[in-house]
């Protein structure tokens, strides 16, 4: 199934998380399990958040792209 994760686009031409886990590089076109990474001053929401259309009206997409994403329905 596909989806849609709005990802930060660093200066590097990197993919990186918009708040969880920020460090961290997301590789393109490699498939990734979900991890979980409890962080201070946010609900606990293990997992990948994404979105069945390119649509976030609440956040900002200054700096920030559109990655398409493959899903296992499944897991």
């Amino acid at each position: 199934m596909k989806a849609y994760k709005l990802m930060r686009m660093r200066k590097n031409g990197t993919l990186g998380s918009l708040f969880i886990n920020r460090k961290a590089v997301i590789p393109i076109g490699v498939w990734l399990e979900a991890e979980s990474y409890p962080t201070k001053g946010y609900a606990y929401r293990p997992g990948w958040h994404l979105t069945f259309e390119p649509n976030a009206p609440h956040l900002s997409e200054n700096g920030r792209v559109w990655v398409e994403a493959e899903v296992d329905e499944g897991k």
